[in-house]
Formats: C-alpha cells, sequence, structure tokens
C-alpha cells in the first residue's frame, strides 16, 4: 500500500508537469525576457513568499547571486524572506501583512521585479507587497495555483502571471520549482547564448 501511495504522488506530478509545459511555457518565456531587461538595466529582482514558497524564493536567489549551472557574474537578487530581524521587527510593530511590503519600500525602485509566489494567490503578506510594488512602478512576476486569487487580479498587462490550475499545494510547489529552474535557465542563456556544452 505505501509504495503504491508513494508512485501515486510521482505519477500525478509528472502528469501535471506535462499538462503545464503547453500552458506555462509562453508565460515562463515572458517572465525570463522581463527579468532578463531588468538585470541587463542595473535593477534587481526581489522575492518573496510563505512557507514552501518562501524556500523557493530563497532558492531562486541563491540561483542568481551564485548560479545555477556555469559559470558568470552575481546577478542581484534578494529574497524577502530571509531577516528573522526585519520579520519579526514589523511583524511585532505593525503586522504580518507588512512583512514584505515594508521591504519592497525600502529595496524596491522603478524597473525592479518583485518574484511574488503564493500557491492560492491569497495569502496577505504577498498581496501587499504587490500592491507596494506596483506603486514604485516594479513589474511583477507572480507564480500561483488554483484560480490565481486575488493576486491574478492585481496584475496589469505589464506583468506575467505564471498559474498552475490545481488544486493540491504540493503539486503547484512542484510545478513552481520546474519553472524557476526554466527562468534561472532561460537567464543564463539570454546571457550567454545556447547551451555550455554546444
Amino acid at each position: 500500500m505505501n509504495t503504491q501511495r508513494i508512485l501515486a504522488h510521482f505519477q500525478e506530478s509528472a502528469d501535471l508537469k506535462l499538462k503545464s509545459a503547453a500552458a506555462l511555457s509562453q508565460p515562463i518565456s515572458q517572465a525570463i525576457e522581463l527579468m532578463f531587461s531588468a538585470l541587463s538595466n542595473g535593477n534587481k529582482i526581489l522575492a518573496c513568499g510563505n512557507g514552501g514558497s518562501a524556500a523557493d524564493c530563497q532558492h531562486f536567489a541563491a540561483e542568481l547571486v551564485g548560479r545555477f549551472e556555469r559559470e558568470r557574474f552575481p546577478l542581484p537578487a534578494i529574497a524577502l524572506t530571509t531577516d528573522t530581524s526585519i520579520l519579526t521587527a514589523v511583524a511585532n510593530d505593525y503586522s504580518y501583512r507588512e512583512i514584505f511590503s515594508k521591504q519592497v519600500q525600502a529595496f524596491g525602485q522603478a524597473g525592479d521585479i518583485l518574484l511574488a509566489i503564493s500557491t492560492s494567490g491569497n495569502s496577505g503578506n504577498v498581496l501587499a507587497a504587490v500592491e507596494a510594488a506596483l506603486e514604485r512602478e516594479m513589474r511583477i512576476v507572480a507564480f500561483t495555483g488554483k484560480d490565481g486569487g486575488a493576486l491574478a487580479k492585481l496584475l496589469t498587462d505589464a506583468d506575467v502571471h505564471i498559474n498552475v490550475a490545481h488544486s493540491r499545494t504540493a503539486r503547484i510547489q512542484e510545478v513552481h520549482l520546474v519553472a524557476i529552474h526554466a527562468i534561472c535557465d532561460g537567464i543564463d542563456v539570454a546571457l550567454f547564448g545556447g547551451d555550455e556544452n554546444e
């Protein structure tokens, strides 16, 4: 029984990834173009999310500041999920809803990108960060699941929405990770051209 349950996880994940590939290839391509353009112009990428999505933000920032699959100069990306002093001070003194928006107000500038990740599309602190970013004339790349929630309604035509239309958080996060890796690869290709092994 345990084996069957484990196999079902792999099968559902694989099926959703294949199904999502066609639906998400265009918005992922748009996200690559938006991020590469910002980075080329000396701007940076800020990222926010909760729980597993916070880990995805940190993973993304690490791939840009360090490297993805080839050696290159560091690229400016900041996960807004890591400074416990800022997070706890803002949550305690203001509200948990403002833990990311305060940082967007402090670090974000026109032309920067906010990578906003919320599997439900309804995380209050992510929504507040998006609102703050739009006020600062930043562009948004939103990763959501389900129907996109309230986050989908905040986006403008200049923003990018990568929506995994599925109900299970774990499956949504698994597709989000593939999308993150595809974006990191796309940025590297935009910087250097084709595959480094070609």
